[in-house]
């Protein structure tokens, strides 16, 4: 699409250590949470296109009449069709002058506006070049690029006597990156070794330049009327520069830096000769100017709201999916998202009116419950030591609290202060609910997670000596966070099935919240798209599909136990005795009501029928 070009393969040299298999987990939070930031990246980017130019601007500019312009207002320079010609040069001064500067690029058969230009008839024109460095680029000196554009058989030199201004358009840009060199300091705990070299290590937070082998120079189509007695709205209050002697504005001529990866980043030193630099030019369109412009604004909005950033992983990360994702999965995705969004909402909800108003916990897991709350914990300590995302580690502190919250609601928990430790500090008491405990539950919780731990014990030592031989960490409270996280991300999904447990030996799941379990597993259903439109490890991928699996067991069981009226459930109640049984009345084996009149009266089908339906 014109305006929109990708950035080109080039891949730049590692500037970190650390194993391949410790940065994907560390990647890992980022990825489960990269389609939510992609779709609220998209209604912040609505939102600045869309409503805050509204917010600025009173009357909406308008088309200039046939060469008649509207009193009070300003109009292109460079009508569409305008035939104009465009220089490249690169210079180590921020300001453009001819005597120090090195052309690298100049084509003269360029129109203003058109869309069906070069040799694919896309409005693309590409040139690369290759950029000697000198000793002050490679010791972190500054390089900028100029862009001038004129119009056919103008003058672009300022001192040139046929030259005018109105003439020309120019735009620089400071193309030489600055960041700190991160080194990971990781080691082997057992042997002490690292993939790290010292020179490396001594390099961290070491300030260094960068290139970017890309730059997409564009010109804005804008023939639009802008009034000169009200401010312009943004983001073109930056760009339009109005004339007041002709009542004109300058033509906007736009460098695109929105693709730029920091995976593409090139480090600049002693040992890099030569610097390729691919110029592409196309013209851009008014929707994707403000759609760019945008990303901007949001960050400046952000930096004044104190609203963190994403990473450079992340942003990466978003720009990747738009690149290489199919524009047609990409739109099911958004829409997917907003839909993943609700059902979040719902199973939440659901979820805490479930707890809330739960009086009994026969046939519920509660040693999951608890399970859940160190599961929760290991992954907020593990986000926490790995600076990941503020929005993900505030999502997961969330979620800590709501399962410590539910620690109230299937436990005891009382505050002695008869018998206080040390005299001082009252003993907190905390015992199982007699629902719980005066049933069968507790002794099938039990029997599951014995059996569970049969299993998860030999994967559970196995994982750490792989952990502890073959990867590297910051030190030991890393590894065993490390090394938690990474086998509750492998094996967490067996921890479900204490409750399939239970189910399977009271023959029954009227005890489960299902509104919230059909709600997570639409969601479940939603991820597993998710998980094949980013890029992510294939065994990632297919880990998804496992709470899809236990999902499907959960189906199965609510169907062999389906609904039976004249079946006592764990409640001791039936369809035909919602308030409970008679005295008179008694249970066959398979938990049916007999000796009973009232019993023979309730017609299974229609609860079938309705069920069904």
């Amino acid at each position: 699409m014109p305006g929109e070009v990708a950035p080109s393969n080039a891949a730049a040299p590692s500037s970190g250590g650390g194993s391949a298999t410790g940065d994907q987990q560390q990647q890992q939070p980022a990825e489960q949470n990269t389609w939510k930031n992609t779709i609220w990246r998209f209604v912040m980017m609505y939102f600045m296109i869309s409503v805050v130019p509204s917010l600025f601007r009173g009357k909406q500019p308008q088309t200039a009449p046939d060469g008649k312009l509207p009193p009070g207002q300003a109009g292109n320079m460079w009508p569409s069709g305008t035939p104009f010609e465009l220089y490249v040069y690169t210079s180590t001064l921020e300001a453009f002058s001819l005597s120090n500067s090195t052309m690298l690029y100049h084509v003269d058969d360029l129109k203003m506006g058109e869309w069906y230009d070069g040799a694919l008839k896309d409005g693309k024109r590409t040139f690369t070049s290759m950029i000697p460095t000198t000793t002050d680029l490679q010791n972190n000196g500054s390089l900028y690029i100029h862009i001038v554009a004129v119009k056919e058989g103008g003058e672009i030199n300022p001192v040139h006597p046929d030259y005018n201004k109105y003439n020309v358009a120019a735009v620089s840009k400071l193309w030489t990156r600055y960041k700190k060199r991160k080194v990971k300091a990781t080691t082997n705990l057992l042997t002490g070794e690292t993939k790290t070299s010292i020179e490396e290590a001594k390099q961290d937070g070491e300030i260094i330049s960068y290139w970017y082998p890309n730059i997409t120079i564009s010109m804005l189509d804008d023939q639009r009327v802008w009034p000169t007695n009200q401010a312009i709205p943004p983001p073109f209050d930056k760009w339009i520069h109005i004339d007041t002697e002709v009542m004109q504005y300058f033509p906007v001529l736009y460098i695109n830096d929105y693709w730029e990866l920091s995976a593409d980043l090139i480090p600049v030193n002693d040992t890099v000769k030569e610097l390729p630099l691919q110029i592409t030019y196309a013209p851009i369109s008014i929707f994707y100017f403000q759609l760019y412009e945008a990303q901007k604004m949001q960050k400046e909005w952000n930096s004044m709201l104190g609203v963190p950033e994403n990473s450079e992983e992340e942003n990466d990360l978003v720009k990747r999916t738009m690149l290489e994702t199919n524009p047609y999965i990409l739109g099911v995705t958004i829409v997917v998202s907003l839909v993943h969004t609700v059902f979040e909402f719902l199973a939440f909800k659901n979820d805490i009116q479930f707890w809330k108003s739960r009086k009994s916990l026969e046939g519920l897991s509660v040693r999951s419950i608890l399970f859940s709350i160190f599961t929760q914990l290991i992954v907020v300590l593990y986000v926490l030591d790995n600076d990941t995302n503020m929005m993900v580690a505030i999502s997961v502190c969330i979620g800590l609290v709501i399962e410590c919250w539910k620690i109230t609601k299937v436990m005891d928990i009382s505050v002695d202060f008869s018998d206080p430790i040390l005299s001082i500090i009252p003993r907190v008491r905390i015992q199982d609910k007699s629902s719980y405990s005066d049933s069968p539950t507790k002794e099938y919780d039990r029997m599951a997670f014995k059996y569970l731990s049969w299993v998860l014990t030999p994967l559970l030592v196995g994982y750490a000596a792989y952990s502890l031989i073959y990867e590297e960490h910051k030190g030991w409270y890393s590894w065993t966070l490390s090394m938690c996280y990474g086998y509750l991300l492998m094996f967490g999904f067996i921890m479900m099935t204490p409750q399939l447990f239970i189910n399977y030996k009271m023959k029954s799941v009227a005890h489960l919240p299902w509104r919230m379990l059909t709600y997570k597993a639409l969601n479940t259903f939603i991820d597993d798209l998710f998980a094949f439109v980013i890029k992510m490890p294939t065994l990632y991928r297919l880990g998804c599909f496992r709470d899809d699996i236990i999902f499907f067991i959960y189906l199965y069981q609510r169907w062999i136990y389906r609904e039976d009226p004249n079946r006592v459930n764990e409640f001791g109640t039936s369809g035909s005795h919602p308030e409970g049984l008679p005295e008179d009345c008694d249970v066959d084996g398979e938990g049916r009501v007999i000796k009973d009149d009232a019993s023979k009266e309730v017609d299974p089908k229609p609860i079938e029928e309705k069920k069904t339906q």
